[in-house]
């Protein structure tokens, strides 16, 4: 259990996902930098605005400009009994602008601020800062919109009409996308896969670098990105080799001559094993002679890994330490052979 913390602790200190001794893409994780800088456009932003509110609050009883705005009726805001409740002012949409500005910069911007002063004193994982993160910024962007349709007078009241008369356009039209919007959510809470877990879809293998709201980004082993619907990764079959655990094994075949001693071969294999620090010795190492092929004498070797990025590398050591042992040892490592016969007709 210690090495797999070690090794999860490691993983996210990198900040990289690897597979197969081969290092790949950053994992989402934001840098030092991109947190300062994220918080610095944040406080921007938020010292913009309340500077024009400062000086619409302070102008406007002075200039008759700012005064007028009030006075120019955009539209009213009606009860159900068509009484005039109220009315939108050409100053409530110019109010209403810098509300959708900073909704978005902070919405973009509020993830850096979120990792640097709370979620990184705390003791969550990496997936887990990456899935608060995002739910913030959905929550964020929510209460950004519902703020300003209510400077708009756009009530529930008002539309919940045209919502009612959306939902069945939704129920037709664009039900895919919000499927994988709502499967975004899911996977952001249950956690089936989470950003830095190793997974194959499709045959595809890789790294789930992004889950965003429509679709999740695995990027492969060769830096390709495949953009999965979130709803295929909810509904469909995925293999995810770091969900709970990141033991995985590898296979060795090596196939030895006819006539080699197969006792003597299985205990040098054994000792190569149990001398790989990479190895775990829980599971143990399991090696069998498996098979009489064609021209060689095959013998299986299983061997358990704590780190999934250490595959290509062990099999390669294994590899090498066989050979040289083996020719050490006078063991032939067998290779196919095809005796040819001709007969002479007189």
């Amino acid at each position: 259990m210690r090495a797999k913390a070690a090794a999860r602790e490691q993983a996210e200190s990198l900040g990289v996902a690897a597979a197969g001794g081969v290092e790949l893409v950053e994992i989402n994780q934001l840098g030092v930098s991109e947190i300062n800088e994220q918080t610095r456009r944040l406080i921007d932003a938020v010292l913009f605005v309340g500077v024009l509110v400062g000086l619409w609050w302070i102008w406007s009883p002075v200039l008759p400009a700012l005064g007028f705005l009030e006075q120019v009726t955009l539209w009213e805001i009606k009860a159900e009994d068509g009484t005039v409740t109220g009315a939108v002012t050409l100053a409530s949409l110019l109010v209403a602008v810098p509300l959708v500005v900073l909704t978005v910069i902070t919405v973009r911007n509020t993830p850096g601020l979120l990792e640097a002063a709370v979620l990184r004193h705390l003791p969550l994982d990496t997936p887990t800062r990456y899935a608060i993160t995002s739910l913030a910024s959905y929550v964020l962007a929510g209460l950004g919109l519902a703020v300003t349709a209510g400077t708009l007078g756009l009530s529930w009241a008002a539309i919940q009409w045209l919502v009612a008369g959306l939902s069945v356009g939704l129920g037709f039209g664009l039900q895919e996308i919000v499927a994988n919007f709502v499967c975004g959510i899911i996977l952001l809470f249950e956690q089936p896969i989470r950003v830095g877990d190793v997974v194959t879809i499709d045959g595809v293998e890789g790294v789930v670098s992004r889950i965003r709201i429509r679709a999740t980004t695995v990027t492969t082993w060769d830096r390709q990105e495949y953009i999965v619907p979130n709803k295929d990764l909810i509904t469909g079959r995925v293999t995810n080799w770091t969900l709970s655990d990141s033991t995985n094994r590898i296979n060795v075949t090596v196939g030895v001559a006819y006539g080699t001693d197969t006792r003597q071969a299985t205990a040098l294999i054994r000792e190569i094993c149990l001398a790989h620090p990479d190895v775990l010795r829980e599971p143990e190492t399991l090696i069998t002679f498996e098979q009489f092929g064609d021209s060689t004498l095959n013998i299986t070797v299983r061997a358990y890994l704590s780190l999934i990025e250490k595959r290509l590398v062990v099999i390669n050591d294994l590899h090498t330490a066989i050979h040289e042992r083996f020719a050490a040892e006078g063991i032939e490592i067998a290779f196919p052979q095809l005796d040819v016969r001709l007969h002479r007709e007189d």
